[in-house]
Order: C-alpha cells, then structure tokens, then sequence
C-alpha cells in the first residue's frame, strides 16, 4: 500500500515546476486555503439568513475542526511519518514543515467544514465545501509536502471529529441556544 501511496503521490506531484502560474495558483491555494474556508464558516454566521440553525451548523464546523486537529495531534504520538519531499518521492515548491507527515492537517480542516454541513442536512453547501476542501488537498500534494495517504488520513480524523461532534452537540439544546444566540 505504501509503494502505491508514494506512486499516486509522485504522479501528482510531478505535475509541478511545469507550468509557472498553475505552481503560484497551486502555493497560493495551499498556503490560503484554509483560512478562506474558515472565513466562509465564520461569514455565514452573519449571513447565513440570520437563523440560529446556520448559526448552530457554524459552530458545528469550528467544533469539528479543533477536535479534529487535536484527533491529530494524538495520532502524531504515535505516527512519525517521514513528508515525501525527505522520503525523495516528491520535490517540494514550499517551505519545508517540522512535523511529520501524517495525518494532513489541511484536509482535517478543509473536511471538517464539508462533514459539519453534510451531516447538518446543509447539502448544496457541502458540495461547495468539497470543491473547495478537493482543491485544497490536491496542492498539498502536488507542492509536495504531503502523499495522498496523509490526505486520506485527514480526512478521517475530520469524519470522526464531525461524527462525535454531531452526536455531542445537538441543535436547539439549552447550549446551543445559548451559543447560537450570541450576537
């Protein structure tokens, strides 16, 4: 599995260093991905229609996310996976990272937003998120600093973030309203 891993990595990775404004779309994307998809969360809760129930699917994002990141940070305790660029199965068009490789903690972030609005019946939004959160982990992947299978396991921790979050944070609960009613 990991010899195909590093295939599907160095495939996509050598689209790179070809084209010099797709590499700049690329870094810019990887580099601003992310907070542009937390600001489209945060957006919407002032003009997601003003409802609470935007508003509660809001805060269901930014619970997904943190425990999401900190699903990682866990797993980062037990995985030490070398990045691409040090295993020389990619070259890199960004600055080098510290940490290891797995799991991607973009696609955690950028996942977490599609499942809080999947999960949250918020269909035609999570597709949205999609393109966005697809576009997001493709560049990490073609700048070189991930494989496709740290990918894969951000996205997981994202699903399982958003699942227990689902499950733990309920709409219209005293919390919520709570929450929901701030501003």
């Amino acid at each position: 599995m990991e010899k195909l891993d590093a295939q599907v990595t160095g495939w996509i990775n050598n689209l790179s260093g070809h084209n010099n404004l797709i590499d700049l779309i690329m870094i810019a994307v990887t580099q601003a991905g992310v907070p542009l998809l937390i600001l489209a969360v945060v957006a919407s809760w002032w003009w997601g229609g003003g409802s609470r129930s935007e508003r509660h699917v809001a805060v269901a994002c930014g619970l997904s996310f943190l425990l999401g990141l900190a699903l990682n940070q866990i797993i980062l305790l037990l995985v030490h996976r070398m990045r691409p660029y040090d295993a020389g199965v990619s070259h890199l068009l960004i600055t080098r990272s510290a940490d290891p490789s797995f799991p991607s903690d973009h696609a955690t972030a950028s996942f977490a937003a599609v499942f809080s609005y999947a999960f949250n019946a918020r269909v035609r939004k999570a597709l949205w998120f999609v393109a966005a959160a697809l576009l997001v982990v493709i560049s990490r992947v073609y700048v070189g600093t991930h494989y496709v299978g740290d990918i894969v396991g951000g996205v997981a921790t994202a699903l399982v973030a958003a699942g227990l979050v689902r499950i733990a944070y309920r709409e219209d609960t005293r919390v919520d309203r709570w929450v929901t009613g701030i501003l």
